[in-house]
């Protein structure tokens, strides 16, 4: 039996990327409501294949769904956000280290590339694009397919927070980001895992402990009194 169009599991995908792009570019800000029925509206669908796709961005980790409530982007407290950076902190060198012998000088050299454009751009979303494709780079020849699951989705449900961290630190902060990405290809056209990884994880870290200290950017977290 064929399914109409709207109805299809393609349908689902497609609107799951629609609405996924808007929560990573920052069109759909964490703790936005996702109407459904506008949303079918919008895209020209009924609210089956939504729905669907909702449950789609809820298991990546992007949307939250409230029973009899709806649809929120998902949102992140300080401690949900340092727990996901010091989860990346200890399993992004594992990924790189098992990507490493298989990369080529052509990997390299294209890291180098998007390294060069990273230093002559000034523009917030164009930088995440292209330090997301910096460190993929150097993941590409990975052999890990669950490891590398786990971290994409963990860079995607911390991209808004990587957003405020770029254009809090600016220019103050793009010369500290070049540097350090110039250590890790250093380090990587020597073969060098051991440094790679070290350099890695003072990378992420360091991102870890700046938005640390900007708990304005962060849902207010309940008391112990307001808790219990």
């Amino acid at each position: 039996m064929t399914l109409p169009q709207d109805r299809s599991p393609v349908a689902s995908q497609r609107i799951s990327d629609i609405v996924a792009d808007r929560i990573l570019t920052g069109m759909l800000p964490p703790g936005a409501r996702i109407k459904q029925d506008e949303l079918a509206d919008e895209l020209g669908a009924s609210r089956l294949p939504v729905r669907e796709a909702l449950r789609m961005l809820e298991s990546r980790g992007l949307v939250t769904l409230k029973a009899n409530s709806g649809a929120w982007v998902a949102q992140m407290s300080l401690s949900d956000l340092d727990l996901s950076y010091e989860i990346r902190e200890r399993v992004e060198p594992l990924l790189l280290t098992n990507s490493l012998p298989r990369l080529t000088d052509e990997d390299l050299d294209k890291m180098r590339s998007v390294q060069d454009e990273i230093e002559s751009n000034d523009n917030v979303e164009r930088f995440l694009f292209l330090d997301r494709k910096f460190h993929w780079l150097s993941y590409s020849r990975h052999s890990a397919p669950q490891l590398a699951s786990m971290i994409e989705r963990l860079w995607d449900t911390t991209q808004h927070y990587r957003r405020a961290f770029v254009e809090l630190s600016k220019s103050q902060g793009s010369w500290i980001i070049a540097a350090e990405h110039r250590l890790l290809l250093e380090a990587l056209t020597r073969r060098d895992a051991v440094t790679a990884s070290t350099v890695l994880g003072m990378h992420i870290r360091r991102t870890r402990v700046a938005l640390a200290s900007h708990s304005e950017l962060f849902p207010q977290e309940p008391t112990a009194a307001e808790s219990g």
